[in-house]
This record gives C-alpha cells, structure tokens and sequence, in this order.
C-alpha cells in the first residue's frame, strides 16, 4: 500500500519554513500531496490560483513525488479524496501545538484511521510566518530572507 501524505495551507506566500516541512514530509512517504486552500481571515496576497502555480513550481525543486492542488472544504475530506495515511503539519512553537493538536484530536474522531504528524520546524525557519512576510513585504523590507528567490520576485512583482 503506498504511503501518502497531504500537508495543506493557504501557502500566501510560500515561505522557507513551508519548503523546509514539504522537503522533510517527501521523504516521509511515497507521495505527497499539498492542498492549497484559502483562509477568509486572511488578506490573501496571491489568488488561489497563483499560490498552486508557485508552490507546484517551488516543489519541483524538492526529492520525491510531490502533486500540489487547489481544494475547499475540510482537510481530512482533502485527505480521503486522495487517499492518505497521514496529515502533516508543521510546528514552529507550543503555541502551534496549541492551536494543531485539538485540530488533530477532531480529524482523527471524524477520519479515524487518518494520523497526524507533527514536524517541528527547523532552527533556521522557526521564525518565519507568512503574515509577518506580508507584513515585511507592504513595508518594503527584504523578503528574500524568509522565502525563496523566485518567491521573492513574485512578490515584489505583486506589490507593484
């Protein structure tokens, strides 16, 4: 039986901390799959769209099997639709735990043979938020140091 596992996010923008959890999670099983959703409390700086363009080509760049598509709804109807094993999900802090692991407890009572692993973030990344990119990014500040290059275009690209 193939292992695969969905990692999901609104991934606007993709940062350094998202590569990093998609460059461990690939090796983690045979397939990944990456669900792009949107959140509607956050100010979205790329469509749905353009998020799925750039994390597609982003993750050509990483190890393994790797298939990014745009999805609504719940992640664990996501994860059946594409039959994974497991939810991945990236920590940067506790405060991450807070908020993940009752979200995990309630897809594993609605999807019971769906796990959920937590992959802490690396020392390098733990800081880095999407929000505060954006932040960085309407104040003009140097986001090359949290996304990587080719993001960075994109975003000084929209920002114009």
């Amino acid at each position: 039986m193939s292992r695969t596992g969905v990692y999901t996010g609104s991934f606007d923008p993709l940062t350094l901390g998202h590569l990093d959890i998609i460059r461990r999670a690939a090796a983690l099983c045979d397939r990944l799959v990456i669900g792009v959703s949107t959140n509607s409390t956050k100010a979205p700086l790329f469509t749905l769209d353009q998020r799925v363009a750039i994390v597609a080509r982003e993750a050509a760049t990483v190890d393994g099997l790797i298939d990014v598509r745009p999805f609504t709804g719940l992640a664990v109807d996501f994860a059946a639709s594409v039959d994974a094993r497991f939810v991945v999900r990236g920590l940067r802090s506790g405060a991450d735990l807070d908020y993940e692991a009752p979200m995990a407890a309630m897809n594993g009572a609605m999807a019971p043979g769906l796990e959920t692993v937590f992959l802490a973030a690396s020392p390098a990344t733990a800081h880095i938020a999407s929000s505060l990119v954006k932040d960085v990014a309407r104040g003009g500040g140097r986001v090359n140091l949290f996304v990587p290059p080719r993001v960075a275009a994109d975003i000084r690209a929209a920002a114009r």
